[in-house]
C-alpha cells in the first residue's frame, strides 16, 4: 500500500519529465465559442429562444450572440476564440432582464476554454 501511495504521489513529476520541450502541439482548425449560454424560463424550465437577446461585453468590446437551435436544445454562442472577462445581459419581452457577474474566458495553447452558462429568466 505504501508503494502505491508513493507511486501516485510521484506520478505528476514522472509525467512532467517524460515530455520534451520540442513536443509539437497539434491544434484543430475549428473555432471555439468562449461563451455558450442556455436560456430558460425560471418557472417552467422551458427553453427560451424566440425573441431572446443575449449581449456580452468585455470593456469596450460588445457582441450580440448567435442563436443555435436543435430539436432538443437551444443556446447562444459568442466570444469566438476571444479571451476576456464578460458581463452577459439577457433580455426578452415579458421577462426581467438578467445581468451576470463577470465571467472569465481563458484559453489553452490552441483554443478558448468554453464557459457553459444557464440563465433562468424570471417572468414579469
Amino acid at each position: 500500500m505504501k508503494k502505491l501511495f508513493l507511486f501516485l504521489a510521484c506520478m505528476p513529476f514522472l509525467l512532467a519529465t517524460t515530455c520534451e520541450e520540442d513536443d509539437e502541439v497539434i491544434c484543430t482548425q475549428e473555432a471555439k465559442a468562449g461563451l455558450n449560454i442556455t436560456v430558460k424560463d425560471a418557472v417552467t424550465q422551458d427553453l427560451l429562444s424566440l425573441g431572446v437577446t443575449v449581449i456580452i461585453q468585455d470593456g469596450l468590446y460588445t457582441e450580440t450572440l448567435e442563436e443555435f437551435i436543435g430539436e432538443e436544445f437551444s443556446f447562444f454562442m459568442g466570444a469566438w476564440e476571444r479571451v476576456g472577462t464578460y458581463n452577459v445581459t439577457v433580455s426578452k419581452e415579458g421577462y426581467q432582464t438578467f445581468t451576470s457577474e463577470p465571467i472569465v474566458v481563458t484559453a489553452d495553447v490552441c483554443h478558448v476554454i468554453p464557459q457553459q452558462i444557464t440563465v433562468d429568466l424570471q417572468p414579469n
